[in-house]
């Protein structure tokens, strides 16, 4: 693949991936959620499941365990998430979501399936389910580096 080649597919990315957590954060917004920014999804995304210590969220970000601590004060000033004791480690806490960082959660992901409805109508189906197989294989789901 020629330079030019490579920076036209990496500029592709960039501005897909960039158009992709606008159209999110838009539908959010759209949603009743007018109080969080992207980066707030990221960590939305780690805490879904169980929970996680701000040293996960820091690591899951890419920020120093003092800036995770900030953010994660801030969506509890919110009212996205709560600290509570940690079942496994009686000297950490655990971040949970609360029911209103659960609707926003739902929120983002409703918002997030316009937007690949979307790429749907250009690209088709199959060809949408082979990008995702394809970007799967190159880039795995792993830590989420919001553009702050």
């Amino acid at each position: 693949m020629q330079n030019s080649e490579a920076l036209a597919l990496t500029a592709a990315l960039l501005a897909a991936a960039g158009g992709l957590t606008q159209r999110i954060n838009e539908g959010v917004v759209a949603r009743g959620f007018v109080d969080v920014r992207p980066a707030h999804g990221h960590v939305f995304s780690l805490l879904a499941p169980d929970g996680a210590t701000v040293t996960a969220v820091a690591g899951h970000l890419g920020v120093t365990k003092q800036a995770a601590s900030q953010l994660v004060d801030e969506l509890v000033r919110k009212g996205y998430v709560e600290r509570r004791a940690h079942p496994g480690d009686a000297r950490a806490r655990l971040v949970v979501l609360t029911e209103r960082g659960r609707a926003c959660t739902r929120a983002a992901e409703e918002a997030a399936a316009e937007a690949v409805r979307a790429w749907v109508d250009v690209l088709g189906e199959g060809e949408v389910r082979a990008l995702r197989d394809q970007l799967g294989r190159i880039a795995p789901y792993g830590p989420l580096r919001p553009a702050w």
